[in-house]
């Protein structure tokens, strides 16, 4: 009982000495350039989401925010690099959905604890997708699309995605399966080249990122067939939902954004985050920019409530994974 009672009393001097010090850290925070680590290129959706709630940052914060893109490995590259960095709040990730809720189920091997590694900051957007085909396809809606997918079983029609196991690309499987089609995966390294390939013609279709191909949309340039959220989008007002257009009655698949920190970052600093994010992106300017790149804003609710948030959205989709067959597939 003594020897307890003196581990215990140690601890918690342990614990009493080193809080001056967490708290001078916070005190201090930033002292230098905050790097915003995104898992997708440039151009995308959430680059820019990040890049404009960045600026605003910088501007609260006194120190400069910098985009580093670390596309690559279903988003599990940028993830990775951020585990490993100081959790001094300097270096942080923005994800989504695919490396905090897909990938342990997916990938036989992560290297990576989306639990254990990471503190969310904020949750602060959803991101819906398209479905889309090159104008001169002759397609104009999505039973048209299955129609001839369905026709087409000898020369499967192509379909890109940013790659195998993003939702893009579990999204398609799905309604393969429900609606009996067949289509051939291509899977590209980013949203933009996935994207341009269609634009190309060199494949045929694709389920992409609203960010990512809403322009040429708006330019004629990609035909949209469907959305993937669960209601139309103001970007895109005449352009029918999967669930509308389908019997899947009810039917969203979005990703979404989330800011987040290493684990051991200092609750302080992850406090303060937390504070000038929420208020960044609760600011209807911004949602309203954030609306026109074809993301959906919300108001980030409490750290608490996002880690349970995501937890749920991990074992919902992970039940997909599995119903799919594609348990450590990849």
């Amino acid at each position: 009982m003594k020897f307890r009672k003196t581990i215990g009393r140690a601890a918690l001097a342990l614990t009493l000495a080193m809080l001056p010090s967490a708290i001078a850290n916070a005190q201090d925070y930033p002292s230098r350039t905050i790097t915003l680590v995104v898992p997708l290129a440039a151009g995308t959706g959430m680059d820019t989401a990040a890049r404009i709630y960045g600026e605003e940052l910088s501007k609260r914060l006194g120190k400069p925010v910098v985009i580093e893109n670390q596309p690559g490995a279903a988003m599990m590259t940028a993830a990775s690099s951020v585990a490993r960095a100081n959790p001094d709040g300097h270096t942080l990730l923005v994800a989504a959905i695919a490396p905090m809720a897909i990938n342990q189920t997916l990938y036989k091997q992560i290297s990576y604890n989306p639990d254990k590694d990471f503190t969310p900051i904020a949750l602060y957007a959803k991101s819906p997708f398209v479905l889309i085909v090159n104008p001169s396809s002759g397609i104009d809606s999505i039973g048209a699309f299955m129609k001839k997918a369905k026709e087409s079983a000898a020369n499967p029609i192509t379909y890109s995605t940013p790659g195998a196991g993003f939702l893009q690309h579990l999204t398609m499987e799905h309604m393969k399966q429900q609606f009996k089609f067949d289509a051939t995966h291509v899977p590209y390294k980013s949203s933009p080249q996935a994207i341009s390939d269609v634009v190309g013609g060199h494949v045929q279709s694709s389920i992409a990122e609203m960010g990512a191909s809403l322009g040429l949309i708006r330019e004629g340039k990609l035909k949209a067939l469907a959305v993937t959220s669960l209601n139309r989008l103001n970007s895109l007002p005449d352009v029918p939902t999967i669930s509308e257009a389908t019997e899947l009655k009810g039917y969203e698949a979005v990703s979404w954004h989330v800011l987040l920190a290493p684990s051991a970052t200092p609750r302080a600093i992850v406090d303060r985050l937390h504070k000038e994010i929420k208020e960044i992106t609760g600011d209807s300017a911004y949602k309203s920019r954030i609306a026109a790149t074809g993301l959906i804003p919300i108001d980030t609710e409490s750290i608490e409530d996002v880690t349970k948030y995501i937890r749920a959205e991990r074992a919902r989709w992970s039940g997909v994974v599995k119903a799919l067959g594609m348990e450590g597939s990849q």
